[in-house]
């Protein structure tokens, strides 16, 4: 692929991503799926701000990677499960947690005496999207597990920046555009989920929406899907899709 084609394959599904976000948070600001108060959070500096910037990235980034060109089909599967998955997740522990149980050592350690919270939950059932993803990537074993953890790690590393203004929006553009530049079937991935990314910073960076778990970790899923071969064994040419 030369290299107009590729960055006019990469620009189509930036744009592409970032028109399905702006379209779907309008829609969701509009008419939330619940009540609004239910997605209603206070930020850092007691400011009230949606989490529906959360499911407005997920139905965009998925879409996006749906319909984005030059990705092959195992690819694109594993691209809108990690999305789906890693977002519905998040969603749930956005509306069902507590805050009382923080961190992997928190949650996990109240699983161990018994107690299941909402981001137990999480953490087990984005890993189950991890290698889910994975599994449809890879046919070794090993490959297979190798590209689950690299994807739900991936999920879990960018939500720990979603504790200011844009800033885990800020680190995934950092983290996947020189993936996005190297071009290749993974760039179809992360051009929708950047541009989606993109689309939702200004709402972000003035306080007026986050991205919370739920599009934290379906960003970084899709950024882990698409991470470098070294890192992640993101498509594997040798068995065509």
């Amino acid at each position: 692929m030369t290299l107009v084609r590729r960055l006019a394959t990469a620009g189509f599904g930036i744009a592409l991503g970032a028109a399905a976000a702006r379209v779907a948070f309008e829609a969701l600001t509009r008419r939330p799926p619940r009540e609004e108060k239910v997605w209603v959070r206070h930020n850092h500096r007691g400011e009230p701000v949606t989490l529906l910037e959360g499911p407005a990235y997920v139905a965009a980034a998925a879409g996006a990677v749906a319909l984005a060109p030059g990705v092959p089909a195992r690819l694109r599967a594993a691209g809108v499960a990690a999305a789906l998955g890693a977002g519905a997740f998040g969603v749930y522990d956005d509306l069902a947690g507590s805050g009382d149980r923080r961190g992997f050592k928190g949650h996990l350690g109240a699983l161990a005496h018994g107690e299941v919270t909402s981001g137990a939950v999480k953490i087990l059932g984005i890993g189950t999207t991890g290698l889910l993803a994975g599994s449809l990537l890879r046919d070794k074993l090993v490959d297979k597990v190798l590209a689950g953890v690299v994807i739900a790690g991936a999920a879990n590393v960018v939500n720990l920046f979603d504790l200011r203004p844009g800033r885990a929006i800020k680190a995934g553009l950092i983290a996947g555009t020189p993936g996005l530049l190297r071009g290749g079937p993974a760039a179809g991935i992360s051009a929708p989920a950047l541009g989606a990314a993109a689309a939702l910073l200004p709402e972000d960076l003035r306080e007026r929406a986050m991205l919370g778990d739920a599009g934290a970790n379906a960003l970084g899923a899709l950024l882990g899907l698409a991470g470098p071969g070294r890192a992640a064994p993101a498509f594997s040419p040798a068995r065509p899709a």
